[in-house]
């Protein structure tokens, strides 16, 4: 069943944030200069705990350009799942031994994973790395597993037909080597169970001309009094992210064209890693005093490192930080009093036009902006009368134990 999706009215969001004007501070006086996107999915249960929603946008613009950074291993952990699926070999699957050969040139191979508890890589301890501390090297493999061409194709179908995934994160490489991919292999102990090519991309971009700021730091660290050119780079738009989302916490809101391939296991897993914080993992394990409570989570907390997120509270999402941009989407839900939403928001940071030096911006203007604009839309929720109170069972999890 399409779940109902009610019309966007935006002006309540426009008035809600006007009437914090002061507690949203600079980004909101300015959000041209900001580029600020936010979208809020409001949902209301029937009798029957089918979500209906209500969607509010502000400033979105998909010519607006927005840099995804890790972000983009959001739809990467999907695809990777799906993938394995697809494949529907015997012994094969999330936690089976991925081994990832090397491409002389481009980069290293893997052959074991010091951070795994059995020291050996596979997609299922990937994708915890992704949601757990947006460990690049992690995205990295699974953008090799399921390759370029397949990653772009895979989303154009689903509709996401402004989406490029075109390359690798936090390694400097051209354009052309993230065409190529790296062999992989599944094994179970010396066993060989499927073994994929190494493989180079085919497909075409759309062209795209996207410049932002005005001087900027080059992959050698070198300052470049231009401006930088992201028509080669990565793009997901904000509208895309957020309805990725949507439908992996709500996989019966959307037709079976437009979701991903995913059983119950999987939705139940990628719950479980995407609210799981970084001092509750057992494996991996990880120092909580760089990777604390709230590391990820900047809707709300902010990414405070003395902030202690309260018990009833869980948020299941993926941020992504990179050249000035700031971006978090996110299912908020407060198992104490019913409440949940949907809040996917995105801000450039760098006002000195200077890209690659934005730590600072980061820490005193993004994930404070964030912070305040997650607390807004929570303290509208909470108030918010619904006909009938959420069922949140379903994202009441133990992490306690490892999910197999």
């Amino acid at each position: 069943m399409q779940t109902q999706h009610y019309p966007v009215t935006d002006n309540f969001l426009t008035a809600l944030l006007k009437s914090h004007k002061a507690r949203l501070g600079k980004v909101f006086s300015d959000p041209a200069g900001y580029r600020l996107q936010i979208i809020y999915t409001r949902i209301d249960r029937d009798a029957r705990q089918q979500p209906h929603f209500t969607d509010f946008h502000f400033g979105v613009n998909p010519d607006n350009y927005f840099y995804p950074a890790s972000t983009v291993k959001l739809p990467g952990a999907l695809l990777a799942l799906e993938k394995l699926h697809d494949l529907q070999l015997a012994g094969v699957h999330r936690n089976t031994t991925m081994l990832t050969s090397p491409l002389p040139g481009i980069n290293p191979g893997v052959l074991h994973d010091y951070s795994a508890a059995g020291k050996l890589p596979s997609i299922s301890h990937y994708i915890k790395k992704i949601f757990l501390v947006s460990d690049n090297d992690a995205f990295n493999r699974l953008y090799e597993f399921i390759g370029q061409e397949t990653f772009n194709q895979r989303l154009w179908e689903m509709g996401y037909t402004s989406a490029q995934i075109r390359h690798r994160v936090g390694i400097p490489l051209h354009m052309e080597a993230n065409m190529h991919t790296n062999a992989v292999r599944f094994k179970e102990g010396n066993h060989l169970l499927y073994e994929q090519p190494a493989a180079i991309s085919s497909l075409q971009f759309a062209p795209r001309h996207d410049l932002v700021g005005s001087i900027h730091y080059n992959h050698l660290g070198e300052l470049e009094h231009t401006p930088m050119n992201f028509s080669h780079r990565n793009k997901l738009p904000l509208t895309d992210l957020h309805d990725m989302l949507k439908s992996i916490i709500f996989p019966a809101a959307v037709t079976k064209d437009h979701g991903f391939r995913l059983t119950d296991n999987d939705y139940n897993f990628l719950y479980h890693c995407m609210s799981q914080y970084p001092g509750e993992s057992i494996d991996p394990v990880y120092d909580t005093t760089q990777f604390f409570q709230a590391y990820a989570k900047f809707l709300l907390f902010g990414g405070q490192k003395t902030h202690q997120v309260p018990d009833h509270i869980r948020v299941f999402n993926k941020t992504g930080w990179a050249y000035g941009f700031l971006t978090d989407t996110a299912y908020v839900t407060d198992f104490a009093s019913n409440t949940e939403f949907l809040l996917s928001a995105s801000i450039f940071v760098n006002k000195d036009g200077i890209l690659g030096d934005d730590h600072q911006a980061f820490e005193e203007t993004g994930k404070p902006f964030l912070k305040a604009l997650g607390e807004v839309i929570y303290e509208e929720e909470r108030k918010r009368e619904k006909l009938y109170p959420a069922d949140l069972t379903r994202f009441k999890l133990d992490y306690k134990q490892q999910f197999l």
